[in-house]
This record gives C-alpha cells, sequence and structure tokens, in this order.
C-alpha cells in the first residue's frame, strides 16, 4: 500500500479555500509535493510526517504552493523540482518519471491554470495529483496571460486519456471519482462558454456587463475572479475567429464576429481564414503569372513566400509572435476541445 498523506497548510482564502494541501507520497525516503507557503511551522509538520525526502515537486510556482519549498529543501536536502524552478531547483520536462519511496511518479505537463502547470500520475495506484488543474470543488481559476483556456482544455483531455481513479488536487477534498470530475470539469467550461455567447448575443459587450449579467446569483466579492474567467472565455474564442474586440471611449468592447466566406467559392470558413480548406491548399500550390516569377525563390535565393500569397492564405507574417500555442504544438494534436467553465 503507497503511503499518501495530506498536511493542510494555514492559509485559507477565497483563492484557496480552507488551505493548500501538501502531500507526502511514499517512504523511506518519501516525496513532497507543493509544500504550501512559507510558513515554518506548515513545513515543521511536513518534515516530521515524512521523515527522510528526498524530492519536492512542484506542481506550479503560485506562491500558496511553492513558496516554502526554498526552506524545505534546505532542511531536507531535497532538490526541488518543477517545470519553472526557482533558482536552484531542477527542471522536470513532460513525461518525466521519479522513482521514489516505493512509488513511480510521472511529470505530465498540463499548462492551463499556469503556463508551467503539471500533474503527477502515480500508475500503481491510479492516482494523480493536480496541483491547482483540478480542485477537490468549485473550479479552477484560468487568469490571462499566464493562465491560458485553450491549453487548459487540451490538458483536461489530456488528464482524463490517463483514466485515473482518484485526484489528490492542490486545494480541497480527495476527488473519488476522477474521471466524473473531469468530465463535470469539461462541462461546466461549455456551460460557462455559452453564458459568454449569450450575453455577447444579447448586446452586452464588456467584460463588467457579462460578469454581472452571467454572476448575478453570485456574492460580489466573486466578481473580480469572474471578470478574469470571462476574459480567459473572450481569448479563446478570439483565438477561434469567433469574437472580435474594438475600444470605444477608452474601453475594451467585445462583439461576436461576423459570418465569413471563402473569398473564392462563397463556402463557409472558420476562425480568420479567407479561404476553405480546399482553396487554401489550391493557394499553395499555385504559382504567379511569369511577370513576377522572379519574385520566387531559386536555388540562389533564400526561400522566401510572397506576401500576396501569405496573405491569402492566412499565415502569420515572418516577425508574428508564435505564443503559447505554438511554443506546446508538440504536445497536443491541432484539435480543438471542449469549451469550458468558471
Amino acid at each position: 500500500m503507497l503511503r499518501i498523506v495530506r498536511i493542510l497548510a494555514p492559509n485559507p482564502g477565497v483563492y484557496t479555500l480552507e488551505g493548500t494541501n501538501t502531500w507526502v507520497v511514499g517512504e523511506g525516503p518519501a516525496a513532497v509535493i507543493d509544500p504550501g507557503p512559507d510558513d515554518p511551522e506548515h513545513l515543521y509538520r511536513v518534515t516530521h510526517e515524512a521523515g527522510e525526502v528526498s524530492a519536492i515537486l512542484l506542481t506550479h510556482d503560485h506562491e500558496d504552493h511553492a513558496a516554502g519549498a526554498a526552506l524545505l529543501s534546505e532542511s531536507t536536502d531535497a532538490p526541488i523540482l518543477s517545470f519553472r524552478p526557482p533558482e536552484g531547483g531542477r527542471q522536470i520536462r513532460d513525461g518525466h518519471e521519479l522513482r521514489v519511496g516505493g512509488a513511480t511518479l510521472q511529470a505530465i505537463l498540463a499548462p492551463g491554470h499556469s503556463h508551467d502547470s503539471m500533474v503527477f500520475f502515480v500508475r500503481q495506484v491510479s492516482a494523480l495529483f493536480t496541483g491547482d488543474s483540478v480542485l477537490g470543488s468549485g473550479t479552477s481559476l484560468i487568469d490571462p496571460p499566464d493562465g491560458d483556456l485553450v491549453h487548459y482544455l487540451r490538458s483536461l483531455r489530456k488528464m482524463q486519456e490517463l483514466r485515473s481513479r482518484v485526484i489528490y488536487p492542490g486545494h480541497g477534498s480527495v476527488v473519488y471519482d476522477a474521471q466524473g470530475k473531469l468530465e463535470e470539469y469539461v462541462a461546466h467550461r461549455g456551460r460557462r462558454e455559452q453564458q459568454v455567447l449569450a450575453s455577447l448575443e444579447d448586446g452586452l459587450s464588456t467584460v463588467d456587463d457579462m460578469v454581472f449579467d452571467i454572476y448575478e446569483e453570485y456574492p460580489p466579492e466573486v466578481y473580480p475572479l469572474a471578470a478574469r474567467t470571462v476574459l480567459a472565455h473572450l481569448l479563446k474564442l478570439e483565438r477561434e475567429g469567433r469574437v472580435e474586440r474594438f475600444r470605444d471611449q477608452d474601453l475594451e468592447h467585445w462583439e461576436v464576429a461576423g459570418d465569413r466566406q471563402c473569398e473564392r467559392c462563397g463556402a463557409p470558413v472558420s476562425g480568420r481564414a479567407r479561404l476553405c480548406d480546399r482553396h487554401r491548399l489550391e493557394a499553395l500550390q499555385e504559382r504567379p503569372d511569369p511577370a513576377v516569377l522572379q519574385d520566387w525563390p531559386t536555388p540562389n535565393q533564400p526561400e522566401a513566400e510572397p506576401e500576396a500569397v501569405r496573405e491569402l492564405v492566412g499565415e502569420p507574417a515572418p516577425d508574428a509572435d508564435p505564443g503559447l500555442e505554438e511554443e506546446f504544438s508538440g504536445l497536443w494534436d491541432d484539435t480543438e476541445p471542449e469549451p469550458d467553465q468558471s
């Protein structure tokens, strides 16, 4: 039986629920997941419970999970391991496996709640340690720009594919129906997206107006968090070409994007594309008339695609910022996930 012990940090609050969960996994030696805040009394309890510690794992670098890592490392000589490690820590990558205390913990990169979010999967007991990516109650906050809803939905799908049975979250109680919780999270995001679109269709155009509409039955103290969630949904929808933003009197407004059609055949197109799939492929295979052939690359010229073709196909300019989507393109397929929540 694998030893898994929770030590609750004394940092309750709106963001942390009853406090941060620090997890001790295995024994002789043990791994500590998310040591929590820099609170000496809490860290003393962690070291007392863990005994020998061989690794300190961070699901992400938010202060309520990671601030105590340096002091715990100093007192135990255990290394700090994470995707975005603090000074003196070590980086771990997607798929990295750590054998400690009778368990093999696999690190799974799961950005969305934050750029550096990871979850840790222990296959032998089908357990998933999720940090803030999945909570024991409520839903995870996606706060742009470090939080990204497109990445988060893909990460939820990635977690579903692990087929874990139990979730040990960063806040809240243990979840004994892991698949049910993940399905609930995906469905919740879908409902929230529909609410955002419904608000836009009703003529509401600012984030604050949408928050008052969608979260009407919630206490006002949650509105600042709700505003970040609504913004995360709008940014996802904008990336998909389904909404557009504009400024009016120094305020940022949003509206549902108009229908788009292929410029050659009139068929519906998705997102910001100007051509349907068939004509996008044709455009890539076309060559200009002889009068402009000198603009095309030759064996003695560097590769350079004519600007007119690049614009027609809808590809980014060479100096465009690839952003997080491209940075993680090797980790997921290009299909868009189901919508999300909060």
